[in-house]
């Protein structure tokens, strides 16, 4: 039988992560990829015209200092995103269109509630530790009342409702009415307690060479150590020795495994010698399903219009735009569209994503030369795009969240606050660390 002396079941950023740092200290390390190619839900392709596009994660915050760290040991570039440019963000509401950085269409009450209300969640999200939530006197309370009703009990009218939902459709996670308030004040208190989600805090930063060549980066040097096209069946953990199972029916051993299998195809997994309190923990979180589309223009002509490219949309299945560079769009569809989206015949798709687009910035936006749509949702390898908290899920989950019990380490961007990039990079060198530290 094959053996090494660390296997890592994945080859997105997290496994890359910690396959890189064990690498580099010496270990014989494997990693497993069912897919293809690298990256995981980092993906990127090139337009015709030699522009990079991003299919999956494509932005980070500054406070997101494990990402940051990596990118300048890689040798990359990081710059500004689009919040950093001119223009003005575009509501697309029921009633019509506005044009303001602030949801224009809010009463003046409307728009001071709200801040009172903000104020409010950044006193309290500073309460909570986003490394133990459980930690909280009041965390089985925060957790099993869900966003909305927190902000109803404040005083919160339909239209900060409103404000806050558009928002959420923009992330496409779950609606404020499926969302555990103590998930949301973890996801907060990580980026520095200052209130609501703001994309100058937490989306302000991109690595200019391409989100996705972070991912290549890593697997290139790890080059042979990654076998590819090679899903895992089972695993079975033990202190005399592990082993993987592929769905090939062959068998390698290792001394430690790390998974950095997103937690909805880890389900499909057999894994034995793992504690039944460890896997029900893992077993138990979810994802917020998502679909993704990049749409590639000449220029970014919507700037004409005093725009930025940013958009929240309400009644649409595209739940919010932003500028992913010079050109090129990106989209997010909501799990709260996916029905609709799914829904319609695959062949007109793109056409009534199209009509969206023209309904938004006119006939301009149907005159591209590229139009990708990536279904999340639906990989097999991932079945999600960001970490989904429901009411009761942090409880559920409980502190085994991003624990490791081993010879069995778990990293990924599921076991971090929020399941984004940062979380895949800091908990998979985390992980790293952990083996090594138990060598």
């Amino acid at each position: 039988m094959e053996r090494h002396d660390v296997i890592v079941l994945g080859a997105g950023l997290a496994g890359l992560s910690a396959a890189r740092d064990l690498d580099l200290a010496g270990t014989d390390v494997l990693v497993l990829e069912a897919r293809a190619r690298a990256g995981g839900r980092v993906e990127q392709t090139t337009a015709p015209d030699g522009r990079l596009v991003q299919l999956g994660g494509e932005i980070v915050g500054t406070f997101h200092t494990a990402y940051r760290q990596l990118v300048q040991e890689l040798g990359l570039t990081l710059g500004s995103t689009f919040t950093s440019t001119t223009g003005e963000t575009l509501w697309s509401l029921g009633e019509g269109a506005f044009v303001g950085d602030a949801p224009g269409w809010m009463t003046d009450a409307d728009r001071a509630a709200y801040d009172r209300i903000e104020r409010e969640f950044a006193k309290l999200s500073a309460t909570v530790d986003p490394d133990d939530p459980w930690a909280h006197p009041d965390a089985e309370k925060l957790d099993r009342l869900s966003a909305a009703d927190w902000v109803r009990a404040q005083g919160g009218t339909p239209a900060v409702l409103r404000a806050l939902n558009l928002a959420n459709r923009a992330l496409a996670t779950e609606p404020i009415e499926r969302l555990s308030l103590l998930a949301d004040l973890r996801k907060e208190s990580a980026a520095g307690a200052g209130g609501f989600y703001d994309f100058e805090v937490w989306e302000n930063e991109r690595v200019l060479e391409g989100s996705a060549t972070v991912a290549l980066r890593m697997a290139e040097a790890l080059g042979s150590r990654i076998r590819y096209s090679s899903p895992a069946a089972a695993v079975h953990v033990s202190d005399s020795g592990c082993h993987v199972q592929l769905a090939t029916g062959e068998i390698i051993g290792a001394s430690a495994i790390v998974s950095a299998i997103p937690v909805g195809p880890l389900r499909d997994i057999r894994i034995t010698g793992v504690s039944d309190a460890r896997l029900a923990s893992l077993h138990w979180q979810r994802h917020a399903r998502a679909a993704k589309i990049a749409v590639v223009y000449e220029e970014s002509f919507w700037e004409a219009d005093g725009c930025n490219g940013t958009t929240l949309q309400e009644e649409t299945i595209i739940g919010g735009l932003w500028a992913q560079n010079t050109g090129i769009l990106s989209g997010l569809i909501p799990p709260v569209s996916l029905g609709e989206y799914f829904a319609t015949p695959a062949h007109l798709v793109q056409r009534e994503l199209t009509a969206e687009l023209v309904g938004l910035f006119g006939a301009q936006a149907g005159d591209y030369s590229c139009f990708y749509m990536r279904n999340w949702a639906t990989d097999p390898w991932t079945r999600g795009y960001v970490t989904g908290w429901r009411p009761g899920d942090v409880t559920a989950v409980g502190p085994l969240h991003g624990t490791h019990e081993p010879p069995f380490y778990v990293c990924g961007s599921d076991q971090w606050v929020c399941g984004y990039m940062e979380g895949a990079v800091r908990t998979g060198r985390a992980a790293a660390a952990a083996v090594l530290g138990s060598a």
